[in-house]
């Protein structure tokens, strides 16, 4: 009773206001483009330098010149723009994003983020606009499966990986549940998998506040 990887796009893509600009980070994120609802205007941007970018190409409709930041090839909507690298990262950096997903190796409870790198000496750190975007867009959602394959779970006290930013993650995406983080307390807004309040804590190790909606 856990959600799969399309099923918490979807249900993340359901949560932006109409109007709203986002970014989708690399990874798991990408997957929110296939998703967004038909009755609002969401306007992606990618930081490889395209603003109103669409869903998935499928096989008759890839360009290769037509990619995510994740090198996904991606449809062109009417109205889409290009612009210089740099230019995208002066939109992020300014303020002018209003959403962000990211994917997180950790989120601790006071909203800080790591996602950039785990530290072992054998691993790629691979940043890209990830900072930038942490601290640059007005919200910043996270995506992520809620355990570790080795079963730790990923929102932690305090984050021991090297950080992304500091107390930037307002909302967390997991496949058991919806979490809400604000001033070091972390609220379920909606669980999903087959477990009450007391067991999703028990299961995480951590305090949990109630904000569940009632059906």
């Amino acid at each position: 009773m856990k959600l799969s990887r399309t099923e918490i796009a979807e249900r993340l893509a359901g949560d932006f206001p109409d109007g709203a600009v986002v970014n989708l980070g690399i990874g798991l994120p990408t997957l929110v483009a296939d998703y967004l609802p038909e009755d609002r205007e969401i306007i992606l941007h990618t930081e490889n330098g395209m603003l109103g970018m669409g869903r998935a190409a499928a096989e008759d409709e890839i360009d290769g010149d037509l990619i995510n930041a994740g090198k996904i090839p991606v449809t062109e909507p009417p109205g889409a723009s290009y612009f210089h690298h740099a230019d995208s990262f002066a939109m992020m950096r300014g303020g002018h994003i209003d959403y962000c997903v990211l994917g997180a190796y950790q989120v601790a409870i006071n909203g800080d983020l790591a996602n950039w790198h785990t530290g072992a000496p054998d691993a790629i750190p691979a940043v890209g606009g990830a900072m930038d975007l942490a601290i640059g867009a007005k919200h910043v959602y996270v995506m992520m499966d809620l355990f570790t394959k080795t079963g730790q779970c990923k929102i932690v006290e305090q984050c021991t990986y090297p950080l992304t930013g500091l107390g930037c993650v307002e909302r967390i995406y997991t496949d058991m549940a919806i979490f809400e983080l604000s001033e070091g307390q972390i609220r379920v807004l909606e669980i999903f998998a087959d477990l009450d309040l007391a067991g999703l804590e028990e299961a995480m190790g951590l305090r949990l506040q109630d904000g569940l909606v009632a059906a």
